[in-house]
């Protein structure tokens, strides 16, 4: 198996050092998040959907409602742009022209692929789960027979993708470094704030240690 996912569709053409096609950079991206933009094209209409996903291998998992239109067009096996960003942190340089952001992201372009072996959904609903928030899927109760037959499951292979990363400080003219003007990033992350217990709890059910630790998904 190669580890390059570069193909001329996805190589990086604006700003190309800035490009990456190994698996570990890209696997790294997309673990490091959860919530992906699907876009694909119905009747000659562009779609763009976010959708949270989870990944195993070189598998992406998306799933939805069996009657969404997304699901049922998807599901018939029409091409596929899945779109993944984190943003880092706002780079504020001396010119408003060289503003820009740190950021990490990847685009993986394919077919989507329609699960309908019972495992197999129950395996990429386990994944997406997990991705999200391990150790939840353990505690809850598994999804049943009919809310299996209610949900879409479509599995995107990683075989064709490009990750696009910008790391560190503003970049200015020559001349502007000269202006008394303040310049920097201002680092951005996700947080998650202390859980909300839901109204309808047992008595003597306590808050696991995945939601009062969330944060270490996160790297803090």
């Amino acid at each position: 198996m190669a580890d390059t996912l570069q193909t001329d569709r996805t190589r990086v053409r604006r700003i190309p050092n800035r490009g990456a096609y190994d698996r570990a950079t890209i696997h790294s991206i997309l673990d490091a998040g959860f919530l992906c933009h699907l876009g694909f094209v119905v009747e000659e209409q562009p779609f763009v959907i976010p959708t949270l996903y989870g990944r195993d291998g070189d598998t992406l998992y998306v799933h939805g409602s069996a009657a969404s239109r997304m699901q049922r067009a998807i599901a018939t096996g029409v091409p596929v742009c899945v779109t993944v960003t984190l943003v880092d942190g706002l780079v504020l340089a001396r010119s408003a022209f060289h503003h820009s952001m740190n950021y990490r992201s990847v685009v993986v372009l394919g077919q989507a692929l329609s699960l309908t072996d019972r495992d197999a959904k129950l395996h990429a609903l386990r994944t997406i789960s997990e991705h999200l928030i391990p150790g939840r899927w353990d505690d809850v109760r598994p999804p049943n027979e009919q809310e299996l037959m209610a949900t879409t499951v479509l599995g995107i292979p990683i075989v064709e993708a490009s990750a696009k990363v910008r790391l560190g400080a503003p970049g200015d003219d020559d001349a502007d470094y000269a202006l008394p003007i303040w310049a920097g990033v201002v680092p951005v992350r996700m947080t998650a704030e202390t859980p909300v217990d839901d109204d309808r709890l047992l008595p003597g059910v306590t808050t696991p240690g995945y939601a009062t630790d969330y944060n270490r998904r996160f790297g803090q």
